[in-house]
């Protein structure tokens, strides 16, 4: 196991690390829709996604990955009600690459998000 960290990525804001490596395999922490620089959180579902979206390219790009070796993400909402637009973004965001994913609504999340995606991606 490899514990990554790049100076490119914000320090994480707890006891954890961005990534790590194991057997060719990235899994990715948490990645809430905080600006990488001003730490602030856009209005909205559907920005919220996006941003939790390119947060985790963000990472997956300081490794030298892409979006499309994204094997597996677990997205967390705090409402339901949110699947579609959370769905449309993401469909948006991967194009024709599909990996399996699963969503599950939770209580609330850090500072007011609505939002959290994990990622596991393979190294390629």
């Amino acid at each position: 196991m490899k514990i990554l960290e790049s100076a490119s990525l914000p320090a994480p804001a707890g006891h954890f690390s961005p990534a790590i490596e194991h057997n060719g395999v990235l899994y990715l922490s948490g990645q809430l829709p905080k600006h990488p620089v001003t730490k602030e959180v856009p209005e909205g579902i559907e920005a919220q996604t996006k941003l939790s979206l390119e947060n985790v390219e963000n990472v997956l790009k300081a490794f030298g990955q892409d979006k499309t070796s994204v094997i597996r993400m677990v997205v967390y909402i705090t409402d339901i009600a949110y699947w579609a637009d959370v769905n449309r973004v993401y469909t948006e965001f991967f194009g024709d690459h599909k990996p399996v994913r699963c969503i599950i609504p939770i209580g609330p999340l850090n500072g007011g998000c609505l939002i959290e995606v994990e990622c596991t991606a393979e190294r390629v």
